[in-house]
């Protein structure tokens, strides 16, 4: 695979994509690929999923969270860290945290996923839980951060979140090679972002399909207008996808390496979640199936004989409310 360069400086870049693999390696797995003849047959494609359900904490956070985490300053360790999230980067920050000796406080909506809250307290953080109806959570972390002098993460407006996230389609086109297309999930566009500088790095030609919740569509309408959209509190079981916007690194990365924008429906998005339960034989979340859906629902179609590349992003579940659906 030959490495190309971007037009425009933009930040972070592969380089620091480079680097955090190399804070990863040992600690994060390298997670699996996995193949099933059956979907290949039904798509017309060879189709790669990156299992990122089989990760530490159960998704692809934690790539993000340990690369900014493991570059901390002595000073900063001692203060602590505190995030927002809904759950998987609460549960990613937390684990890392523990790992690497750092204080770390949660601030998570009391209607996250109970099993979210559980496991998020199980790696040791405290955990603060807001009414969305409310209050900011953006606001709230800030003003306890700076009471008690901690550093803020967020969970994907930030280059090494960023760049860890990065090593997620870094080590999928390392084992599969070139792909025609890769399909990754957006919410605020952390992992999209960093997976399309990578893929579009090592991968030339490779086209980078995002793909949202149909209740969440701000980052496909400001992928089309060029202009920041907004969806407040979306009403989605892609939980991991209820983001309010994109972030001001995510947004012009995304313009500029990814290639297309698209929703689908929740109800497309369970159908393919208990789908790849039974052809994978493994269990992944709803915002997880959010690119297959894409591509097993018939919203994405890539010519007969694609190589195509789709991110699962996890599996960390609520069994009791999603066999409800």
């Amino acid at each position: 695979m030959t490495q190309v360069k971007p037009l425009i400086q933009l930040s972070p870049t592969y380089e620091d994509i480079t680097a955090a693999a190399e804070r990863l390696r040992g600690v994060a797995h390298r997670t699996p690929v996995l193949t099933s003849r059956l979907i290949n047959e039904k798509v017309d494609c060879q189709v790669f999923f990156k299992a990122e359900n089989f990760q530490k904490t159960g998704s692809f956070k934690f790539r993000g969270a340990y690369n900014a985490l493991s570059q901390f300053s002595e000073s900063q360790k001692q203060g602590g860290v505190i995030t927002y999230s809904s759950g998987n980067h609460a549960q990613a920050i937390a684990h890392a945290g523990r790992l690497l000796g750092i204080k770390t406080t949660i601030v998570m909506p009391k209607d996250a996923p109970r099993v979210k809250i559980e496991a998020t307290q199980g790696y040791g953080a405290e955990v603060i839980l807001y009414n969305r109806a409310e209050a900011v959570r953006e606001e709230l972390a800030h003003r306890i951060a700076q009471e008690r002098g901690m550093m803020v993460i967020p969970p994907y407006n930030y280059e090494p979140v960023i760049a860890g996230q990065g090593t997620t389609a870094q080590e999928l086109l390392e084992e599969v090679g070139d792909l025609d297309y890769l399909l990754v999930c957006c919410g605020g566009g952390g992992l999209l972002s960093g997976c399309a500088i990578a893929a579009k790095t090592l991968s030339p030609h490779c086209r980078i399909i995002g793909v949202e919740p149909r209740a969440g569509d701000d980052a496909t309408r400001s992928f089309y207008t060029k202009t920041l959209q907004r969806v407040e509190n979306p009403d989605t079981i892609a939980d991991g996808a209820r983001t309010p916007c994109l972030g001001s690194l995510t947004f012009p990365l995304i313009l500029h390496y990814v290639d297309d924008m698209v929703t689908v429906k929740d109800e497309a998005i369970v159908t393919t979640m208990f789908y790849l339960w039974e052809r994978l034989k493994v269990i992944i979340e709803p915002t997880g199936a959010l690119a297959a859906t894409a591509l097993l629902q018939g919203k994405f179609t890539p010519p007969v004989g694609s190589k195509v590349g789709v991110v699962i992003t996890g599996g960390n579940v609520e069994l009791d409310q999603v066999l409800r659906c």
